[in-house]
């Protein structure tokens, strides 16, 4: 994105005419705003701000709550500062009852972040594929779900409802809860955790006539599916919450053994980016040519 150009104030609306066109949108994690670009660099056509990225990016801790709805919301806007596409972004759950749910849906929508997931989860929250998750009543999440909707200022702006009712009451109940939750307005459903493909078929199937997010947890409890699957069953949002996380984290790791072993990097600099490439993929060029346009001119 330019250094000059205004923030996208009609990203809600683009992730809307996604989500009503026909292909299967890919949105992967992004946990800080370099991700982030080069996730709108590689030609994804949205960015998803991981919870459980944040955390880790943030605080170096796993995502068991410990972030506040200000630290979230503050990471979703740079990196909507620092893109040019819609962005998702994980908004736990509300950060409280259905009055704290208002002040999120405006804080998010403020920062102009295009749609928000919010869980049915107890707080502390819990990543979804950890153990140990309690969860509201389905009463409880229906009303924070009705605030969510009289809260924002535009009906462009997506509420995602996801149930983690699997992991703790079973699929049955947590597609009953899914149902009580496009009734009280959600958008898009987000079914968390199923554990088999035959469970993941079963979501499409029953939940089939409302827009679906399945969440390609990268070594979680959910099976892989092939996007081509997913496609098939009609799933119309897929996202991989940290691909990007975990493969930093590993490059990072076998760059910092080479230097304590080796004493330079210099046998795995053929393994990264050349730094004139890195500096201009962050606008180096641009902001160059503004500093031409803005500095006077020396005086003699």
């Amino acid at each position: 994105m330019s250094l000059l150009s205004n923030r996208n104030t009609n990203s809600a609306r683009q992730l809307r005419e996604l989500l009503s066109a026909s292909d299967l949108i890919q949105a992967p994690g992004a946990y800080d705003c370099l991700s982030a670009r080069l996730i709108e660099a590689a030609g994804f056509p949205v960015v998803y701000m991981t919870g459980f990225g944040t955390s880790a990016a943030y605080l170096g801790r796993p995502d068991v709550g410990l972030l506040g709805m200000s630290e979230m919301v503050d990471n979703a806007k740079r990196i909507v500062d620092a893109v040019a596409i819609p962005v998702i972004a994980d908004a736990d759950t509300g950060y409280g009852n259905a009055m704290n749910v208002i002040r999120t849906v405006r804080a998010y929508e403020n920062a102009g972040v295009a749609g928000i997931h919010i869980e049915d989860q107890v707080a502390p929250k819990r990543c979804g594929h950890l153990e140990g998750k309690l969860l509201v009543p389905a009463a409880e999440m229906v009303q924070k779900i009705r605030a969510a909707v009289d809260a924002r200022n535009s009906s462009n702006f997506s509420l995602i409802a996801r149930t983690d009712a699997r992991a703790v009451e079973g699929l049955d109940r947590a597609l009953e809860r899914a149902y009580l939750y496009r009734e009280a307005g959600a958008d898009v459903l987000f079914v968390e955790a199923p554990e088999t493909e035959q469970e993941v078929e079963a979501i499409a199937e029953r939940l089939r006539g409302t827009p679906l997010l399945f969440n390609w947890a990268e070594g979680g409890k959910t099976p892989p599916v092939s996007l081509e699957r997913l496609r098939e069953l009609g799933f119309r949002v897929v996202i991989f919450p940290i691909s990007t996380l975990l493969i930093a984290s590993q490059a990072i790791t076998k760059a910092l053994q080479v230097i304590k072993q080796q004493g330079t990097p210099m046998s795995v600099m053929a393994y990264m980016t050349p730094f004139k490439d890195f500096v201009n993929s962050l606008g180096f060029e641009e902001i160059r040519e503004l500093e031409k346009q803005y500095t006077s001119e020396r005086r003699t």
